[in-house]
């Protein structure tokens, strides 16, 4: 071979190399930036799958709250709805307790004393000019009508169940002797009670004309004291009906 085809080979070698050269320099360039644009786009990826996990964490978080919030506001309703439940049976049992006679009561009202009459002084028959249990009860009564709240003699609450019966010189009430001087009081409107009592003709104008020592106060100031009452309530024949 010639020197001049030695040349022209020697250049095309190097011509090819030059290409294959750029070739695969272009190649490697074209891989590092597709591996950049895959790598980007997996972070890409990633990042949104990422936040959308963060999203749905989020949202069922939310909701959780929200679910709790109404059970909450449940709850205080619920027991709002209690308190005022458990306060009108409260009130309820007070007033039934009232009525029964379990409280001391303190107010204003009437006071009457009934005293048997001196019998060495008076004359006619010896029961006239005596208290008995019909005398107190006509009184208890006038005072009930009257609008009298609560009723003592000798305190001795005056309940619905309560008896005032005789027994020779002395008198039972709610299976308690008492005897004379009878104290009776009374607790309400004063001048309702007195003006009950003192009516012409009325009962305790009767015992006085018999002869029975009556005295009678209207007490404006609340200093009268009526005890509760300390029996039992039994219902031996009575029961509820459904």
């Amino acid at each position: 071979m010639d020197k001049k085809n030695k040349i022209k080979i020697s250049i095309l070698l190097g011509i090819m190399c030059f290409f294959l050269t750029a070739g695969i320099a272009i190649q490697i360039n074209t891989v590092k930036k597709s591996t950049i644009t895959v790598g980007k786009t997996l972070a890409e990826n990633e990042l949104r799958d990422s936040v959308f996990r963060w999203k749905q964490k989020y949202e069922n978080a939310y909701k959780t709250l929200e679910a709790n919030e109404k059970e909450l506001d449940s709850l205080r309703e619920e027991i709002a709805n209690t308190d005022q439940s458990h306060s009108s049976l409260t009130t309820q049992l007070e007033q039934y307790n009232l009525l029964l006679g379990n409280y001391e009561l303190r107010g204003k009202g009437v006071e009457i004393t009934l005293k048997d009459g001196d019998s060495s002084i008076l004359k006619g028959y010896a029961s006239d000019f005596i208290v008995h249990d019909a005398d107190l009860y006509e009184v208890v009564n006038a005072l009930k009508n009257a609008g009298a709240e609560a009723i003592s003699i000798n305190d001795q609450r005056i309940v619905t169940n309560t008896a005032i019966t005789c027994v020779g010189n002395t008198v039972l009430i709610n299976n308690e002797k008492v005897g004379a001087p009878f104290v009776i009081k009374a607790i309400g409107l004063p001048a309702k009670l007195y003006g009950s009592l003192t009516i012409p003709y009325g009962y305790l104008k009767l015992l006085e004309d018999d002869g029975v020592d009556v005295k009678i106060t209207q007490v404006e100031k609340e200093t009268i004291v009526i005890p509760k009452y300390n029996g039992i309530y039994k219902f031996n024949f009575a029961t509820i009906h459904e």
